[in-house]
């Protein structure tokens, strides 16, 4: 695809700012911003990792998974402010998936060590996991919040912070993890994922294409799984103090 065609791709940003504009949604600027951004992020990265792929060294692998890391702590720690340490508890996280996921796929020679195969995986999971972890940290401030009387009614009877927190725990950990299941049920009936498609497109043999698409799908559910069930875990604890009592300082204004 040249530059002149995907200048041509644009009137699928026009098309909205028209209708935004004239209905009155309001949405021009963050629209516009939106595309700017993403042209300019992309075209960098795109750039900066035909670099990468060009030189294959192991120095920069690292630091591209570190900076998407990174990144994506920066982004989810924000819907977990309230909890104690939520940006230790999310690289935590985020450092495990990877780690695991990559070592398996490495260690079982599932995917060639290469920074082709390493980086755009590495992406696929830690981006995945990023948004696994603000799904449940949404879910898990708001089930606390709601919930409180339940929680200090079983503290008050003798019950643990873990025995308080199970019932909501658990809920936080299944609210995050269903639209990633829900949609692997439909997959290749209602939709083809991009990057079998992207590949189909680029004249990869669609049986091959399947074959991969199938295993980042079921990376995907590795990641999304054991995202919230890690995060969950490190989180709740800090939600109580040493003499086991519920501290909900500023927890339902998390999300403002």
């Amino acid at each position: 695809m040249s530059y002149f065609t995907l200048s041509l791709a644009l009137i699928f940003v026009i098309i909205p700012l028209v209708l935004s504009k004239t209905l009155r949604l309001g949405l021009e600027k963050d629209t516009t911003i939106a595309a700017i951004r993403s042209i300019v992020q992309l075209l960098a990265v795109g750039f900066l990792l035909q670099f990468v792929f060009d030189t294959e060294n192991i120095i920069y692998i690292f630091l591209m998974v570190a900076l998407m890391i990174g990144a994506a702590t920066q982004n989810a720690r924000r819907k977990g402010k309230s909890i104690k340490g939520i940006t230790w508890k999310l690289v935590a996280t985020f450092l495990l998936v990877e780690v695991l996921t990559q070592g398996i796929l490495l260690g079982l020679s599932i995917t060639p060590a290469t920074a082709q195969y390493i980086i755009p995986i590495s992406g696929m999971i830690i981006g995945n996991s990023m948004v696994l972890s603000i799904l449940f940290l949404n879910r898990f401030i708001s089930e606390v919040d709601t919930r409180e009387d339940e929680l200090e009614l079983i503290l008050s009877l003798g019950g643990t912070p873990k025995q308080a927190i199970h019932t909501q725990l658990i809920a936080s950990i299944k609210a995050s993890t269903i639209p990633t299941i829900e949609s692997q049920k439909t997959i290749g009936l209602v939709q083809l994922p991009g990057m079998m498609s992207g590949q189909i497109i680029a004249g990869a043999d669609p049986v091959q294409a399947v074959q991969f698409q199938l295993l980042i799908l079921f990376l995907i559910l590795t990641t999304a799984v054991l995202t919230s069930i890690m995060l969950g875990y490190l989180s709740y604890p800090t939600l109580f103090n040493q003499r086991m009592q519920l501290t909900m300082k500023n927890i339902s204004n998390d999300n403002n």
